[in-house]
């Protein structure tokens, strides 16, 4: 399955890659970048930001969790927290989960399925995951 990100709400279009993941099967995400975050700009950079700042008193270099800053791997790692990764089953199925920036040329021209419960309602502040991408850093 093969969907396009453009314009999708983040949470919500990761609600249902998990759950079709979970089903048994693979899903290939396009246009990562693309993909909606609903609120303010500042207040999606300050919760990114803090989520990657977050580091150990006492070991601050070598202490995790890590936190990608690229938004395919952003929108791969909300994903990941939606099933069960820590099981075999949840692993396994996170290994169906393929997630570009743009649409890379082995894609180019197929069809896309719609996800109409990830379309935006009722919002009216959004970012790009792109641009907070940008904001913490990352170059794609």
């Amino acid at each position: 399955m093969i969907i396009d990100g453009e314009g999708l709400v983040l949470g919500r279009l990761a609600s249902s890659v998990s759950q079709k993941l979970l089903a048994g099967e693979s899903v290939t995400v396009l246009n990562a970048e693309k993909i909606i975050i609903s609120g303010s700009k500042e207040w999606a950079y300050t919760r990114y930001k803090q989520r990657v700042d977050r580091a150990s008193i006492s070991n601050p270099r070598d202490m995790g969790p890590k936190y990608p800053r690229r938004p395919d791997d952003i929108f791969r790692r909300t994903v990941r927290g939606m099933i069960p990764y820590r099981k075999t089953t949840g692993r396994e199925a996170f290994k169906g989960l393929r997630v570009y920036v743009g649409i890379p040329k082995e894609f180019e021209g197929e069809e896309t399925y719609p996800v109409p419960e990830a379309q935006p309602k009722h919002i009216t502040k959004s970012v790009e995951l792109g641009k907070v991408s940008q904001l913490l850093g990352s170059k794609f």
